[in-house]
């Protein structure tokens, strides 16, 4: 099971030049303070910190459950390394601030050249906005592998995701009820999710 849709919070900045490496084969990108890199098997314990950093959240309500414990998680994340290994259809970053993982994005195939964002970062690396720097630098690589557009879901009441979202030229297409959790009574939490794309087609052509 791969990861789609995430709704969880990030937080933006300026994002300056990349310089993309090919290693080995393997895409390294370096931005002015952040290496993104294929996942890594080992990385399950920089995501076991930002799943459980998320369950301690408000916007815990807007995503599904996440598995932490190393049972589950460790051959999910070594699937994950697999799958990017393997080609472009399913394709995981680990985010890295001087050698430490921070963040992971994950890009997954869901038309011919389109595909669904999901992401996550350690809550203490937020406000100081990797985020926005690394996502900015994967959705350009995105469009060096010949993606046109990119899809991202959020809670439209996720004030800091949807303007991220938008910062990164992501635009509201369209909106939905979701559900993933009950409340105590056990009845069904609704809430209203945004549906984004961002046209890299587009701003190919305007440039």
């Amino acid at each position: 099971m791969f990861e789609s849709l995430h709704y969880g919070t990030m937080i933006s900045t300026n994002y300056r030049l990349m310089i993309k490496n090919e290693i080995l084969g393997i895409i390294m990108i370096t931005t002015n303070r952040l290496t993104i890199r294929p996942i890594e098997e080992n990385d399950w314990t920089a995501i076991k910190e930002i799943w459980d950093d998320f369950k301690n959240t408000e916007f815990v309500i807007y995503d599904n459950y996440k598995d932490t414990s190393p049972e589950s998680l460790q051959p999910r994340i070594a699937k994950w390394e697999e799958a990017t290994r393997k080609g472009k259809e399913h394709m995981f970053f680990a985010t890295c601030l001087k050698g430490e993982t921070i963040g992971f994005t994950s890009m997954n195939i869901v038309a011919p050249s389109e595909y669904e964002i999901g992401y996550g970062y350690i809550s203490k690396s937020q406000g100081h906005g990797f985020a926005k720097e690394a996502l900015t630098a994967i959705l350009d690589y995105m469009k060096e592998l010949g993606a046109t557009k990119i899809h991202a879901g959020t809670a439209l009441k996720n004030t800091p995701s949807v303007a991220l979202s938008k910062s990164l030229g992501f635009e509201l297409t369209s909106t939905e009820l979701i559900i993933f959790f009950k409340d105590d009574a056990g009845n069904d939490i609704y809430f209203e999710g945004g549906n984004f794309t961002k046209n890299l087609a587009l701003e190919s052509k305007i440039k």
